[in-house]
């Protein structure tokens, strides 16, 4: 892992320490972990972010693409699929 990420990765754990409902920075946390190839280590926090904002459709994105990179491809799918629904009662579905 490079210095700089590091270094994201340990300020966002601060932060997200300080306030653990802070759903933008746990989610953050979750990404760059995720970048760092640390899957296992971002999933507790996507899934946070979930049960704070079950809206928070990246997070539900972020989850299965961790869950695809820990082989846990069956999880990934019921992710993606729960995901897609909340994304498609909110609007932001894309196709």
């Amino acid at each position: 892992m490079d210095e700089a990420l590091r270094e994201r990765i340990e300020g966002l754990a601060e932060i997200v320490e300080d306030d653990p409902e802070d759903v933008t920075a746990r989610f953050m946390l979750a990404t760059e972990l995720a970048k760092a190839g640390e899957h296992a280590a971002a999933e507790p926090h996507f899934r946070a972010v979930m049960a704070l904002d079950g809206d928070y459709t990246a997070a539900w994105r972020g989850l299965g693409r961790a869950l695809v990179a820990l082989e846990r491809v069956a999880e990934a799918r019921e992710v993606f699929t729960a995901g897609l629904v909340v994304a498609e009662q909110i609007g932001r579905a894309h196709v």
